[in-house]
Parts: structure tokens; sequence; C-alpha cells
């Protein structure tokens, strides 16, 4: 356990120095580890958020640089962790964002299915909060204390190219009560969370990460759909609202500033008229969406404490943020913000419980791979009539796996196919990985053959396929072995597909 020292102790810009959260890289070199020690020790840093490495989607927006593997991530994180806090003068807030676990960003970690297949699961919040409660127990044996989860966005838009696969899906009661499920589970092993990304990414087709996405909605509207679950979220639970990067014009008296920086969305807005009173978060700052409009060193910074985030999360020029905040925020500002946190802080460190029962990890991932299996064309007879007709079986994507395994030495000369596809990649940038050549192999199959289709990945895939013309699409959802294992069972007729969409495919 670590002690905190009396707030009253600290000076004025330690307390600003507690507001920011910088980057912590696993996958560092030495000297960028000894830089990171350095700004800790000198400015007083509140906590630290980590990411996989400089080359990860943290910083790699375009994806231009390859993000090399390490297999003893895991180690690295834990020893970090471990030095970081030796040069704290004052312990440090340890977070990170493990969405679907800490394999979010570090690998040989439990991997939990992403939102999208727990949406897929119908009135299953139980499990949902099994979930939250085997990532929380993750977080602790590794030593973090917040989960910047759950993602309440209601994924609206089937060309989303960040939120998608990250979201419950498209039903605002859904998302609410599966993300409730989830915080009650983080919250049993005392784990803080975030719900983000205020006042809703769920229905754009902007990257944030690249550009300033733009819902151009009345406020009747969002109070309806997008800021539904952010609403009905705000209770003692709770513990922060992560604000987005996204100009939402309808709640900021008209203008299109990125709501990270907008005083009338998060001052007037979330704290005024919502009445949220607990800490707000930014999204990363160095994200394009609203780095880009700040080039002075500490203006993003200061602008977005200025407007109301009280914790700056991902802040990359802190020596300069402090110095703007002490300088030209007023003491009111910045003791509220820092009361917000300091609360925070003590709320993760009063967590003392080291009684950690884990729960078997294998038999929850076998129950949320049966509940979210969906059938979203055909029904099982007509799968069991094709099994039994004869099959050709064909895999396309990423290679390896349980399910081809299975049915591979099937490659009979018969017109009907059973397809498996395993997409390269979870986000849909660059068609999810697929070649040209395999696409057009794919849809002139579908086209002219009788096909049945497993998809082992995001649902969305489906758009770039004609998989109307399929005899069946069952969708897996996530490509690990006991979705593969439970997907095989499905296809003998052992089990029956329990899922539903949780999305709309455009």
């Amino acid at each position: 356990m670590h002690n905190l020292p009396p707030h009253s102790a600290l000076s004025k810009s330690q307390k600003v120095g507690q507001l920011f959260m910088p980057a912590a890289f696993i996958n560092d070199t030495e000297e960028e580890v000894q830089k990171l020690e350095k700004l800790i020790q000198e400015h007083h840093i509140g906590s630290l958020c980590f990411f996989h490495s400089r080359a990860s989607a943290a910083t790699n927006f375009e994806g231009k640089k390859e993000v090399v593997h390490n297999e003893n991530s895991y180690d690295r994180l834990r020893y970090l962790i471990e030095r970081y806090q030796s040069v704290a003068t004052i312990p440090l807030l340890i977070a990170i964002d493990a969405e679907w676990g800490l394999a979010m960003r570090i690998e040989n970690t439990p991997q939990y299915p992403y939102a999208i297949t727990l949406g897929a699961m119908q009135d299953q919040a139980s499990l949902v909060y099994e979930v939250g409660k085997g990532i929380a127990m993750d977080c602790r044996k590794a030593g973090i204390h917040w989960n910047l989860s759950p993602v309440v966005d209601i994924n609206l838009n089937p060309k989303n190219p960040v939120i998608g696969y990250r979201s419950f899906g498209a039903n605002k009661d859904l998302v609410t009560r599966y993300a409730q499920a989830y915080i009650m589970g983080m919250k049993s092993e005392g784990i803080l969370n975030s719900i983000k990304h205020f006042p809703g990414h769920g229905d754009t087709a902007t990257d944030s990460h690249l550009g300033l996405p733009l819902i151009a909605k009345e406020k009747t509207v969002l109070l309806e759909n997008e800021l539904y679950p952010f609403i009905h979220l705000m209770d003692d639970s709770l513990d922060s609202v992560m604000v987005g990067h996204l100009a939402v014009p309808a709640i900021a008296d008209g203008k299109k500033t990125s709501s990270s920086v907008s005083k009338e969305i998060m001052t007037d807005f979330l704290r005024g008229e919502l009445g949220w009173e607990g800490v707000i978060i930014s999204d990363a700052l160095n994200m394009h969406a609203v780095s880009k409009e700040f080039p002075e060193k500490g203006g993003v910074e200061h602008a977005a404490f200025e407007a109301g985030n009280d914790v700056l999360c991902f802040a990359d020029n802190v020596a300069e943020g402090i110095h703007l905040i002490s300088n030209n925020s007023s003491e009111e500002r910045i003791e509220s913000s820092f009361n917000r946190f300091w609360k925070l802080k003590e709320k993760a460190f009063a967590n003392t419980s080291n009684t950690l029962i884990d729960g078997s990890y294998e038999e929850l991932m076998k129950q949320l791979a049966f509940k979210s299996l969906t059938i979203s064309k055909g029904d099982e007879s007509i799968i069991q009539s094709f099994r039994k007709n004869g099959f050709k079986f064909h895999h396309f994507g990423k290679s390896g796996g349980f399910f081809e395994n299975q049915f591979s030495s099937n490659k009979i000369e018969v017109t009907n196919n059973l397809i498996s596809i395993v997409p390269r990649q979870v986000k849909p940038n660059n068609k999810f990985g697929f070649t040209d050549k395999e696409l057009e192999t794919l849809i002139e199959l579908i086209q002219n053959q009788k096909s049945i289709i497993y998809l082992f990945g995001n649902p969305f895939v489906l758009n770039l396929l004609p998989w109307q013309s399929a005899l069946a699409v069952v969708i897996c959802y996530q490509d690990l072995d006991t979705f593969q294992k439970n997907a095989a069972a499905h296809f003998k007729g052992k089990v029956n597909a329990q899922g539903k969409l949780p999305v709309s495919l455009g």
C-alpha cells in the first residue's frame, strides 16, 4: 500500500504537477525511461498511462512504424511500474487502457472479448460483471489502479473507423446496462473506471487520432441517444468521465471546438447542466484532432485544463504545461481539480485487500463464446443439411487455429463451400488487412456457389462482401481458441447459436 502525504503539504506547482498524466511506454529505451524518471521527480507528476511502445497505435496514427513484439512486455511493465514508483516523492496513480484486458496493450496476457462480442450476448450482465472483475484482478496484480474503460459510445455508424468493435452496440439501454455491469465488476476488485468518450464518439466516420470529427445533431437527439449512457451512469460507482476530441456544436453554443478544450461542453454542460462532480480526464492530448490546433508547447495542456479537464492524459509538454497553468490559471480552478484528483488517488490507495481469488478464465471464456455466437443469416437447419451434403473448406486471412485445423482436410470437389474468415486486423482501415486478391476470390465464391461463412472477427468485415448471397453467416467475433472450438462444435450441430448482432451492418 502507498501512503499519500497530507495534501495541505503540497505547493501550488506540486498540485499542478499532480494533474499531469504523461504516457509511459513499456518497450522504451533506457534513455527514455530515465527522461520520464526525471520528469516524475522534478515535476511531481500525479499519474502515468502505460502504452505498449512508441510504434503502437497511441503515437503511430498512420500505422507506418513497425510494432516490435516483446514476449516479456508484462514483466517489463511490472518492472517499470516499480521503478517509476520508487522515484516518485508522491505515489503515482497508474493507468492503462485495458478495455478487453491487459492484452489491449501487452502480449501474453489474458485477452477478454471485445465489447461488441459481449454486446451480442442476450441478458448476460452477470457475465459482463465477471469480465470486469477478471480484468480488474489482472490490473491489480500488475500494479495498475485505473482502467480507462469502459467505452460507452453507442455504435450508430458502420463506417466508424475507431470505435466499432470497442462499443457494446447500437442499443443505448444495452450499452448502459453492460457498462454498469463491467464497472461493478472492476469495483469489486478496487480498480478505478472511466467512461468514454464524452459526449459520444459512436456516430462519426472520422478517426479523432487524425482529424476532428463533427457531430452535427440537435441537443434533444444527443440527450436521447449519445448522451444517454453517460447520464445514466453518473452515480457513486463512477470514478471519471473521459472527454473525447470531437466537435459537438449543439452543446457548445454553436462552436465547432473539440470537446476536450471546450469550456461550454465540460464546465457549463457536463458539470453545470448534467451535474457531474467527479474527475474529468482528457482523451490523449497528442491526438491530431486537438494537438495540431496548439503549436505553442504546453498550449494544448493549458487550454484543456482551463476548459474543465482535471487530468491531462498523454500530455507531451509537461514542464511547459505546468508553467502555463501555474502562472495563468486561478487558485480556485487549480484547487478544485487537485481536490477531485486527490480524492480519486486516496480511493485507489485505500484498497488494501490482497485476497485475490482467481476465477476460472477458461470457464468464463467458454461461456462468453457460447452466449455470443450469432447467426446473422440462415439458421441451424440450413447448416445441418449443408453439412450432410458434403462441403469443401476454404480459409481466408490470418492462418492457423482450431476451426481451420478441424475442417481443412475437406477438399472434395463440390459446390458447397464452408468459408472460414479470420481478419488480420480488427480495425477497418486497409480493408481489415485483406488483399484485393483475397477479397476478389471470396466475393466470387459467395456469389457463384453455395456457401456458409464463419467470421472470426469484426462483423463489419461483412460490408466488404455480398454476404446476403451466402446460405448462412455465423459471426464468432473473436479468433481466440475458445471461440474457434465453440464455432466448430456449432458447425457440427453440438451447440446452438445464442447471440444477436448488436449493431447494424449498414
